[in-house]
């Protein structure tokens, strides 16, 4: 199959949720990524519609989707546009914050035990 791609995508392993309206939704495995679209893979040969939101939690995005090809339990998708998940970035920010936090403190008690 002949990649018409824009942007190269990266090989990635991430859960995602597809999300077909307010009600619906699914797990899925994003296979790669890129700035402009993912490869996903659902369970089983699930159908869904030509558009989605795509969220990823680990990086604390969502995408609306457009489906651009099948193949099996795959589907290729084109972003239409971002969302920022705001419980992720909000988490992930927090998180980030408690890493550097815990890195200073673990610096300052090695300068104290270095000092006695």
């Amino acid at each position: 199959m002949q990649d018409r791609r824009a942007n190269a995508r990266d090989k990635v392993l991430l859960g995602g949720r597809a999300d077909v309206d307010a009600k619906a939704s699914m797990s899925c495995t994003v296979r790669n990524l890129s700035e402009t679209g993912a490869c996903v893979e659902v369970d089983g040969y699930a159908r869904l519609p030509e558009e989605i939101n795509l969220t990823i939690a680990r990086k604390g995005r969502s995408y609306l989707a457009r489906v651009i090809w099948r193949e099996a339990n795959r589907l290729g998708l084109a972003f239409r546009t971002m969302i920022t998940d705001p419980g992720g970035s909000d988490l992930d920010a927090r998180l980030r914050a408690s890493e550097k936090k815990k890195r200073e403190l673990q610096r300052r008690i090695k300068q104290l035990i270095g000092e006695s």
